[in-house]
C-alpha cells in the first residue's frame, strides 16, 4: 500500500509514536538506576545513554508496528492512537524509515555503552532490535502468535533493568533481577489492556494475540494479575531497602484502569484506561526507584 506525499503533521507523527507507551521504556532504566544508586555505583551519563537506548527502541517498535500492521490491513477500523500507515497520513516507506531511524539511534547510543562496558551487550542490543522488528514484521510475526507479552517481559523488564544495572555497577546483584520482574509485569499490563481493546478487530484480521487466545474475560483478569503481581514482587526487595514499600503509594492510580478493565469497558474507554495505566506505571516506577536508591 503506497500513498502520495506525507500529509501527517508533527503532532500526528508524535501521536503515531504512541507516547502513552513510553513509561515502559522510562521505568526500567529508572529502576535499574535506583538499584545502582543503592549500591553506590550510579553513573549518570551511562544511565542517560541507557534511557536514550530504551526510548529509541520503544519509538522504533511503535513505528514498526504501525508500518507492519498497516500494510497487512490489521489496523483498519481500529480504535486508539493515530495509525499513520492505515489512515494514509504517511506513506508506508516513510513510517518504515522512521522506525529504522529510531533503531539506528538506539544502536548508536548502545554502541557507546558497549565500548565502556562489555562487548556481549552488542549481542543483547542486536537481539532487542531483531525482536522489535519481528514483533509484527516479517512473514511470521510472533506478536500474531500470542508471544508479545513474553517479549515485552524479557526486553522491557529483565533486559532493560538488568542491562541498566550492569552498565553502571559492572554486575547485576540479585535485587536487580528481582526488581526487573515487577517492571516487566507492568509493561505487560500496558500491552494486555491494549490487546483487550483490540480483540474484536484482531479476531477479524486473524491476529492471535494472547488476549485473543485467552478470550475477553480471562485477558481482563490477566491485566489485574500483572498489576497485583508487580506490587507483590516489588515488595520482595524490601530485604535491601525498607523504603521499597513506598510503591504502595501508587496503588490508588491503579484502581481506575483496573476497574475499567474488570467491569468490561471497551473501545474508547480502554483508550483512556491505557493512559491511566501509563500514569500508574510511571508513578510506580518513580516510587520504586526512590525506594531502591534510599536502600
Amino acid at each position: 500500500m503506497e500513498v502520495g506525499p506525507t500529509v501527517a503533521t508533527v503532532s500526528q507523527w508524535v501521536a503515531g509514536a504512541r507516547p502513552r507507551t513510553l513509561p515502559s521504556s522510562i521505568v526500567p532504566v529508572a529502576v535499574g538506576t535506583g538499584v545502582a544508586f543503592g549500591a553506590d555505583s550510579a553513573v549518570w551519563w551511562r544511565a542517560l545513554l541507557a534511557m536514550a537506548v530504551a526510548l529509541a527502541l520503544q519509538v522504533g517498535v511503535n513505528y514498526a508496528n504501525d508500518y507492519s500492521d498497516g500494510i497487512r490491513g490489521t489496523d483498519e477500523g481500529r480504535v486508539g492512537p493515530v495509525r499513520l500507515t492505515a489512515t494514509r497520513l504517511a506513506a508506508p516507506r516513510q513510517v518504515l524509515a522512521a522506525a529504522w531511524a529510531s533503531f539506528a539511534a538506539a544502536a548508536a547510543a548502545g554502541l557507546v555503552l558497549v565500548a565502556v562496558s562489555s562487548w556481549w551487550l552488542l549481542l543483547v542490543g542486536a537481539a532487542a532490535i531483531t525482536a522489535a522488528w519481528f514483533y509484527t514484521g516479517g512473514k511470521n510475526p510472533y506478536g500474531y502468535r500470542a508471544l508479545g507479552e513474553v517479549s515485552v517481559f524479557v526486553f522491557f523488564g529483565l533486559v532493560a533493568v538488568a542491562g541498566t544495572v550492569f552498565v553502571q555497577v559492572g554486575s547485576v546483584p540479585w535485587q536487580g533481577w528481582v526488581a526487573a520482574v515487577p517492571v516487566g509485569l507492568l509493561s505487560c499490563s500496558v500491552l494486555v489492556i491494549n490487546n483487550v481493546r483490540d480483540i474484536p478487530t484482531d479476531v477479524g484480521s486473524g491476529k492471535r494475540t494472547l488476549a485473543v487466545l485467552l478470550g475477553d474475560t480471562r485477558a481482563r483478569w490477566l491485566f489485574a494479575a500483572c498489576v497485583a503481581g508487580a506490587f507483590a514482587t516489588a515488595l520482595v526487595t524490601t530485604a535491601v531497602s525498607w523504603w521499597v514499600p513506598l510503591v504502595l503509594l501508587s496503588a490508588p492510580l491503579a484502581v481506575r484502569p483496573c476497574a475499567r478493565v474488570l467491569r468490561g469497558e471497551t473501545g474508547p474507554a480502554l483508550v483512556l484506561g491505557l493512559g491511566e495505566t501509563g500514569r500508574f506505571q510511571l508513578a510506580f516506577g518513580v516510587l520504586y526507584t526512590v525506594g531502591l536508591a534510599l536502600g
